[in-house]
């Protein structure tokens, strides 16, 4: 009888997929087709939760059948990340693009993004007091104590870091393997990889220009076939996003999110006033946040679905070079960078309020002034180091909560509603990559502002 409802479910996801490609035949953009999906994988991903439940056998088999749209979306999106880093990084120095100020262009990325985690921080901590937060409530059940155990390990290595090996380990010392994402600090290895070839090449320029012309070339080439394989895998956003959420919706256990409502609410509201402060510094560099705010607003739905920073990079630079008209290299750098550097939800907001929550029971005053600077600094420092140790969220709160001798129980509790807060840490992380990009090509006067004002633009790879 399973086999039968499994078949069924089956049946209803593919007319899903086929109401979506009806919908792109009859040309409705991709802004409307991509909340068209989010708007029927929630409410068909509910739909499985209510009838079967989150946990059961027809459940989990549909969902393994729904992951080959929405995993396989995310792996072909992971596919193309290193090779569209790499090219447009060395096009962008063939090009004579970023060579003049380099240098400036990765201070100020790297300075937003940090200073961007520190205002992050000081929301999450605020939020945190407001709504009296504290970790000594949890409660532990079998799920939260085999978390806690699956950490030991992860710990011990927090434990053992320090800032000058987490700085050596961003140096691409087998760029091969990196191009593999064989690490966490892959990406970041590349980009510095790309760009000691763009630098190469300069000085090839200068002594063997016949060479570096050929060179110029073959970089043009692969570029516009990379590019155009990125754009063939946009194309499947809707369905991505479709299967994604339904996953999510159907697996949930909504009784322990109520459990942890208070949590998730203050978390929620930390993500959204950061967010509005993204938005306010938009302001300031005299761009329309309305308009960041459409034209984003599909690239941060994916990152919300998909939980994938990584896996959001191909569209959050298509969004940022065809959008928002900034320059290839910069949007690579941001993006890149933006992966593991200075991440606002991830690195900034959750260990930031997993911090003031676990205080208490370090006898440690959350409210102390003092207590409040050390914990920005410690938490903008240590979201430089995240990509040492990989794991996003739950390794940015082990640094931290490690360095200020915490316990670290506090991060197995939340296993619940991990997956829900990440959603929205995930799409803010991705805006605040995008922002450090803005922030750039704004300062160095290389924003195409024309591009940005164009209200009406759609994504060609989308179309």
């Amino acid at each position: 009888m399973d086999i039968i409802f499994i078949l069924i479910n089956l049946l209803v996801f593919a007319l899903l997929i086929g109401f979506l490609i009806f919908l792109r035949r009859k040309h409705v953009s991709f802004s409307k087709r991509v909340f068209s999906a989010l708007g029927l994988g929630i409410l068909y991903g509910t739909a499985i939760n209510l009838i079967y439940g989150a946990t059961s056998y027809v459940t989990a088999q549909s969902i393994d059948w729904f992951n080959i749209a929405g995993n396989g979306y995310v792996a072909l999106l992971q596919m193309v990340v290193m090779p569209l880093v790499f090219i447009s990084i060395v096009g962008a120095f063939t090009k004579l693009k970023i060579t003049k100020n380099i240098g400036k262009i990765s201070s100020l990325i790297i300075g937003s993004l940090l200073g961007t985690v520190a205002i992050a921080a000081l929301t999450g901590i605020a939020y945190a007091l407001a709504f009296g937060l504290n970790g000594i409530r949890l409660t532990s059940g079998a799920a939260e104590e085999a978390r806690n155990e699956a950490l030991k390990s992860s710990v011990e290595s927090v434990q053992d870091l320090s800032f000058p090996q987490q700085i050596v380990s961003l140096l691409p010392a087998n760029p091969f393997a990196d191009f593999t994402g064989a690490r966490p600090t892959s990406t970041i290895a590349v980009v510095i990889f790309a760009a000691i070839i763009g630098i190469a090449y300069l000085g090839v320029k200068r002594k063997q220009p016949e060479h570096s012309e050929l060179f110029a070339r073959l970089v043009d080439t692969f570029y516009a076939v990379i590019i155009r394989m990125v754009r063939l895998v946009l194309r499947l956003t809707p369905y991505g996003i479709l299967a994604l959420i339904a996953r999510f919706t159907a697996t949930s256990n909504y009784s322990a999110i109520v459990k942890l409502g208070q949590f998730v609410v203050a978390s929620y509201a930390a993500i959204v006033t950061m967010f509005v402060i993204h938005l306010i510094l938009i302001s300031l560099l005299k761009l329309s946040p309305v308009i960041y705010v459409k034209k984003a607003l599909p690239t941060l739905t994916f990152a919300f679905t998909s939980r994938s920073s990584a896996g959001t990079l191909p569209l959050n630079v298509e969004t940022q070079t065809r959008q928002f008209g900034i320059p290839d290299g910069i949007a690579n750098f941001a993006g890149s960078f933006g992966l593991t550097i200075g991440q606002n939800g991830c690195a900034g907001i959750y260990p930031a309020m997993l911090a003031i929550m676990a205080a208490p029971a370090a006898g440690v005053d959350p409210t102390s002034p003092s207590f409040i600077l050390t914990l920005v600094l410690v938490v903008a420092i240590s979201s430089f180091g995240v990509a040492g140790v990989g794991g996003g969220a739950t390794f940015a709160s082990l640094i931290v909560l490690s360095i200020l001798d915490f316990p670290v129980a506090i991060v197995g509790l939340l296993i619940s509603v991990e997956p829900l807060i990440d959603m929205g840490r995930t799409a803010l992380n991705v805006s605040d990559s995008m922002l450090a990009g803005l922030i750039t090509s704004r300062a160095t006067g290389e924003l195409d502002k024309t591009v940005y004002d164009q209200k009406n633009s759609e994504p060609q790879s989308a179309v």
